[in-house]
């Protein structure tokens, strides 16, 4: 039997022979109804456009300002980076790590990674490293919470609206563009990027120039004759 038409569960190792998918469908487990695979509708051009949205977004999101808030003709507004800078700071290095991680690193990371494995395939080629790199962002996207940050955020807001003026500003509307975009791009099934880089063929390696060779100054020919000749 073939093992690459086989596919285990992720959920209870079973199993389960693969089967061609219509468009906007999925094949789940007989045995625990986990969802196997799908097949998305979206082309490597529609999640490339995503991708390419995502990174500028988040690049607006992370370099401008949140909130800003306005209390006894005092204002004050701060960026991500800088709230924390302030955890840190404040003896919080463990919780400003952490927000750092799962609303700046890692999903930089996974729309940088996505994008080194869809860009060689838009072109026809396969992807150097794709493998690691598949099980990489597998690994990475559950601790990828925008979307957790994003809840904190409109929840604190509520509560200081009664204390200070809230004007929400740039980067908060960039983080729910975010959430959202990221949210499309987690929807595209992996194992369908793993299936296109089988079938495509592998990067050409780059030719090396052969080194050139130093040109050795010739010797007298009496003196090859009297290396050669017999006492």
């Amino acid at each position: 039997m073939d093992t690459d038409t086989l596919i285990a569960c992720p959920e209870c190792d079973a199993l389960h022979s693969k089967v061609a998918l219509s468009r906007l469908s999925s094949a789940r487990c007989s045995r625990c109804d986990a969802v196997l695979y799908s097949q998305s509708s979206g082309k490597l051009e529609r999640i490339l456009a995503l991708l390419l949205t995502t990174l500028i977004t988040l690049g607006i999101a992370n370099g401008f300002p949140i909130v800003e808030l306005q209390t006894s003709g005092f204002s004050t507004r701060t960026t991500l980076i800088g709230a924390v800078g302030h955890l840190w700071s404040d003896g919080e290095p463990l919780v400003a790590a952490i927000v750092l991680a799962s609303t700046v690193v890692l999903p930089l990371f996974e729309v940088l990674a996505m994008l080194w494995l869809i860009v060689p395939m838009c072109r026809g080629r396969r992807p150097q490293y794709y493998a690691p790199v598949l099980r990489t962002i597998q690994a990475i996207r559950p601790w990828c919470m925008i979307e957790v940050f994003m809840l904190g955020v409109l929840v604190t807001l509520v509560k200081l609206s009664d204390l200070a003026r809230v004007i929400p500003e740039a980067a908060l509307f960039a983080f729910g563009t975010v959430t959202f975009l990221l949210a499309l791009i987690m929807a595209f099934d992996l194992r369908q990027l793993w299936e296109i880089a089988q079938a495509l063929p592998e990067a050409a390696p780059a030719r090396r120039k052969p080194a050139r060779r130093k040109p050795t100054a010739s010797r007298p020919a009496h003196a090859a004759r009297k290396r050669t000749a017999r006492p």
